[in-house]
Parts: structure tokens; C-alpha cells; sequence
């Protein structure tokens, strides 16, 4: 518990320094809220006052004070641009993030870890060096350049190569701009999460896949192993109960490192698919110099990163008896 109540008292620490920083960037960076609120023909008088009004011409601690003091209370201010609180815009666009990053960190794992365990268990060699081939080809494949590929391949490559109708897919938006927005339509909706799915699952399987590869490899090497096969134990209780056992802690370590990209890890999957969801709030917030939502939305991305490093230690703790002591 002192372990646990340190690493707390660490995370608040980073998370004030990450918020501190961040607020000291967005300011510096150029541009000016208040000339992009005007009109272009608006006077420099009138560019003060909008100044003014947004509580932009107060020093920079003041203004730093005042947000933290909001943001100790739940709330994260209004957005310069939309005249909305950030919360309510945070909270519109966190469940499209929610579900592309969850649903591909789950299909990552899940097939990355069985076809790990398999490449390093069951595969011939040259079976296994196609594979390790393939995961270092597809992992480094860039995800904003994955997505214009597939863009471009269901939309002018489905005419070029004829494809039939249910496998035209749609590339953008969550889905079809003629149907009813107030009302939920899962077949067209789960058509349309296709193509940013398979750009945030298959990129990130690859490298589960290399990972667990390797952590199933070391762990079947141990001694141990061979002590249980020798005792007459069948190939699936040693694979599950002492080699999988034993590859799981390294697994759990990218568990936890990976699972803040389930809100920020597909920012230019979002703008690239136009789905509105917590990257692609964040790239028009930057672009419009709207400095409470690209807070609020640090303030999200922060708080998400501590607390998966946070899980990872926790269940660290609970697999690996030699932590405990």
C-alpha cells in the first residue's frame, strides 16, 4: 500500500506538470483566439474587446489560477469557438472514442496474443519467418497513411475494380448523411466503424503479435517447463498453465501502456474517417486556438495515461508474488 499511495502521490505530480506545460504551449504558440472570433474587416479596438470578453487580455497566472481553480471543481470552462462548456463537448465526442479504441485494443490483443502464442509454439520455421515478416511490414505502416489507402481503395478503387454492393464500404462519417441522425441504425453504423477499425486493429495485432511472440519463446525456454513436460503433462496444460502464466506479466506491462489509446490513440484515424470523436475535437481545437477545450481534452488524455500505468502496476502486483515482497 505505501508503494501504491507513492505512485498516487507521483501521478498527481506529473499530471499538474503535463497541464502546466500544456497551458504554457497553447500560448505560446501563434495565433490569436480573438482575431479568429472577428470579422476580417474588424477594427484592432474591436479585437481588443473580444480580447476582453474572453478573458484572454488577464496575465497568464491569472488566467492559469483561474482555470485550475474551475477545473478542481469539475469545470473545464467554455469553448472560445462553439460558446458550449467543454465538458458537454468532451462528453459528445468521448464515446466514439471509446468505442473505436476499446473495440480495437480488444480485437489487437485478442488475435495478437493467439497468434503469437501459435507462432511460438506451433509454427514451422519457415511459417514463422513469414509471420515475423508480415507483423514488421504491417506494424510499420503509418496509420493516417493505412487510412488514405483504404479511402482511396473503397471509394475510387470500388469502381475501378467493380466491387459488389456489400462490399463497397463507406469512408467517411459514422453514418449515412440521409438517414434519420436522431435515430440509431447499427447495420449502417457498424459498416461505417469498418475501414477506422481495421486501421487501429491490424497495425496494432502486428505488434502484439511480435511481443507475445517473444515473451512465449522466453517463457517456454524456462527450466520449469521442461520439468513439466517431463513429468508427462500434455502440450496444452504446459502452454496454458506454465508457458502462457509466465508470458503474461510482459503482456500485462503492454496492456497498461497501450491502453491510453483507447481515447488517444486515433486522432488522425478520426480526421482522416471524419468521425467526431476525441482526436479530431482535439485537431479543431488546436487549429481554432480554442485553449479551454485542448485543456479539458489534456486534462482527458493525462488523467487516461496515469491511470492505465496506474492498472498495469496494480496488476503487476497481483501476478508477480516477487513484487509483493
Amino acid at each position: 500500500m505505501p508503494h501504491l499511495s507513492r505512485r498516487l502521490l507521483d501521478a498527481l505530480v506529473l499530471l499538474w506538470l503535463v497541464t502546466t506545460l500544456t497551458f504554457v504551449l497553447v500560448h505560446l504558440a501563434p495565433g490569436d483566439p480573438a482575431t479568429l472570433l472577428v470579422a476580417p474587416t474588424a477594427t484592432a479596438e474591436e479585437a481588443a474587446q473580444m480580447r476582453r470578453s474572453l478573458g484572454l487580455d488577464a496575465p497568464w497566472p491569472v488566467q492559469y489560477a483561474e482555470w485550475v481553480g474551475r477545473a478542481l471543481t469539475g469545470d473545464l470552462g467554455t469553448s472560445l469557438t462553439r460558446s458550449r462548456p467543454v465538458r458537454d463537448i468532451i462528453g459528445e465526442a468521448l464515446p466514439i472514442s471509446l468505442f473505436l479504441g476499446g473495440t480495437s485494443l480488444l480485437l489487437s490483443f485478442f488475435f495478437g496474443t493467439a497468434i503469437g502464442l501459435w507462432q511460438a509454439l506451433r509454427a514451422s520455421r519457415t511459417t514463422d519467418t513469414v509471420l515475423t515478416l508480415a507483423s514488421a511490414v504491417i506494424y510499420a505502416m503509418p496509420s493516417f497513411w493505412l487510412a488514405l489507402a483504404l479511402v482511396t481503395l473503397f471509394t475510387t478503387g470500388a469502381v475501378w475494380f467493380d466491387f459488389p454492393l456489400w462490399l463497397r464500404l463507406p469512408a467517411f462519417g459514422v453514418q449515412a448523411p440521409a438517414l434519420d441522425p436522431s435515430t440509431v441504425h447499427w447495420i449502417d453504423r457498424m459498416r461505417h466503424a469498418v475501414l477506422p477499425l481495421v486501421v487501429l486493429s491490424v497495425p496494432g495485432a502486428a505488434g502484439v503479435v511480435r511481443f507475445a511472440r517473444q515473451s512465449v519463446r522466453e517463457a517456454a525456454q524456462q527450466q520449469h517447463v521442461a520439468s513439466a513436460y517431463a513429468r508427462g503433462l500434455s502440450t496444452s496444460r504446459v502452454s496454458v498453465g506454465h508457458v502462457l502464466r509466465n508470458a503474461l506479466t510482459p503482456l500485462v506491462v503492454l496492456f497498461g501502456l497501450t491502453l491510453p489509446g483507447v481515447i488517444a490513440g486515433s486522432v488522425f484515424v478520426e480526421q482522416v474517417f471524419a468521425w467526431p470523436g476525441l482526436g479530431r475535437t482535439m485537431l479543431d481545437a488546436i487549429a481554432a486556438r480554442d485553449y479551454p477545450v485542448v485543456l479539458g481534452l489534456t486534462l482527458v488524455y493525462a488523467t487516461a495515461v496515469i491511470l492505465a500505468n496506474l492498472l498495469a502496476d496494480v496488476l503487476l502486483w497481483r501476478l508477480d508474488p516477487r513484487r509483493r515482497t
